[in-house]
């Protein structure tokens, strides 16, 4: 039996939470490598590597949690009371993740091991339970679709903030107080986080009660890897994290330098990017009303990669006009399959509990977490290690090499991981009519829902 359709403002509640998340996602994405090499003064090759460190962690707290929020079920339900406990101490967390202290080089390294890691901790604590969360919120192909809409819109206007209101104020505090003013404006950020996670909360219900086969983890994770739906969407969150944490790490970079842009215009022009992405929400759950999602998910990526190569080709030092062009061109065409992704993972589950007749759900998220943390980890390791190579040093003028080095991270490399994040998408087999004839319990149709040439095959 059908559960009851989401109202607006539970749409508006479950977005209000992934708008929390993404205060930190954000920073990671856009402005952390920059804050670490140029304001707090870490060494491009040691944040690297305590990026690479952090996703180690996250290699064993993600299925771990994954597996708590099976395990536990309480009367307000299995992944929201984590929202309301994590709440204060996530919003503390990013504070302490952007305060520079005064200390010698290698305390300072302590301290961000130490802040970066507690982030971590935490940000798994409630972003688990959160991409969870739809699955229980509602069994309606189209809810969770038009929710994920919701979420990554309000997602992308938590990264508008970030890009705006952190080196804008930053800056205002004046050159000599930039880690003062990155502390502030990063405490505004998490004080919000910590108000709109508390607002999922108070506005969201779970009425989707799946039974969960509370199995030990290797079980789990042997029924997992049948899920071969599944398995392709952790390799295309790995790939297209990849692109997506590349281009942003060295986004502020490229327009400091390559540029040579102004602090507020750098804040222009990641904002820019933040701005054709919320287009880019917008626009997509418009044409998957009448185009097939999964087709609009392969083609767009592959077309990031064309666009990427010719902005590398095109623009040149200082050609700040159609950089913007390119960098909103690349922002929007990339986003646009955002929403599909994200509703695939709960569908994907559900695949897998049709095809093995067991369900494994917080593992699966956990896994998803883990990959796309992954990403994170990878590609700010190489962000690092590359900005080593091509002898980036900060607040100096580079050399050519070094800008030919940030142009091809921010450009080519992205580029060539997101058209492979497309490339994936081909095997992928769950449109609407067949996700809707699987709940229905119709296998066999299901089945011929996937012929040979389903590609052109609208998804509705």
């Amino acid at each position: 039996m059908a559960t009851p359709r989401m109202t607006y403002l539970e749409k508006i509640g479950f977005g209000s939470g992934d708008m929390a998340i993404n205060v930190v996602i954000s920073s990671m994405f856009l402005i952390i490598s920059y804050f670490y090499t140029d304001i707090f003064g870490l060494k491009p090759s040691h944040m690297g590597i305590l990026f690479l460190v952090a996703r180690l962690v996250d290699a064993v707290t993600d299925p771990l949690m994954g597996m708590i929020t099976d395990r536990i079920n309480t009367p307000k339900g299995r992944y929201r009371p984590y929202f309301l406990i994590f709440a204060v101490p996530f919003g503390i967390s990013v504070l302490l993740l952007f305060t520079t202290p005064d200390w010698d080089y290698n305390a300072k390294l302590v301290w961000a091991y130490a802040t970066y890691l507690l982030v971590t901790l935490l940000f798994t604590a409630v972003t688990i339970p959160y991409i969870s969360l739809i699955g229980a919120l509602t069994d309606n192909p189209k809810d969770k679709l038009s929710a994920n809409g919701y979420r990554l819109f309000f997602a992308k206007i938590a990264a508008f903030l970030v890009t705006i209101i952190v080196p804008e104020l930053a800056a205002s505090f004046g050159a000599d107080h930039l880690r003062l003013g990155y502390q502030v404006a990063m405490g505004l950020m998490g004080a919000l986080a910590a108000l709109l996670l508390l607002f999922c909360y108070a506005t969201t219900r779970e009425r989707v009660h799946h039974r969960i086969d509370k199995k030990p983890f290797k079980q789990q994770l042997a029924i997992l890897r049948k899920n071969d739906q599944w398995l392709l969407l952790c390799g295309v969150c790995f790939t297209g994290t990849m692109g997506y944490v590349m281009r942003s790490s060295v986004a502020a970079y490229y327009a400091k330098y390559y540029l040579g842009a102004s602090p507020s215009m750098l804040s222009a022009f990641l904002s820019t990017g933040v701005i054709a992405a919320i287009l880019a929400m917008i626009a997509s759950t418009w044409i998957t009303k009448f185009y097939c999602k999964i087709k609009l998910f392969r083609w767009t990526q592959v077309l990031t990669g064309v666009l990427s190569a010719l902005m590398f080709v095109l623009v040149n030092p200082g050609d700040i006009a159609l950089a913007f062009i390119f960098y909103f061109l690349i922002s929007f065409v990339v986003d646009l399959h955002a929403p599909v992704f994200w509703s695939a993972i709960a569908e994907s589950v559900d695949y897998g509990e049709a095809k093995t007749g067991q369900r494994v759900s917080g593992l699966a998220f956990g896994g998803i977490s883990f990959f796309q943390k992954a990403g994170m980890g990878v590609s700010g390791f190489l962000v690092g290690m590359l900005l080593g190579f091509f002898d980036y040093q900060p607040n100096i003028d580079q050399s050519s090499f070094t800008l030919t080095g940030i142009a091809l991270m921010l450009c080519i490399l992205p580029g060539v991981f997101h058209t492979l994040m497309g490339l994936l998408m081909f095997p992928y087999r769950i449109t609407d009519a067949y996700y809707q004839n699987m709940v229905a319990g119709k296998a066999d149709q299901a089945d011929n829902d996937w012929p040979a040439d389903s590609i052109s095959k609208p998804s509705s």
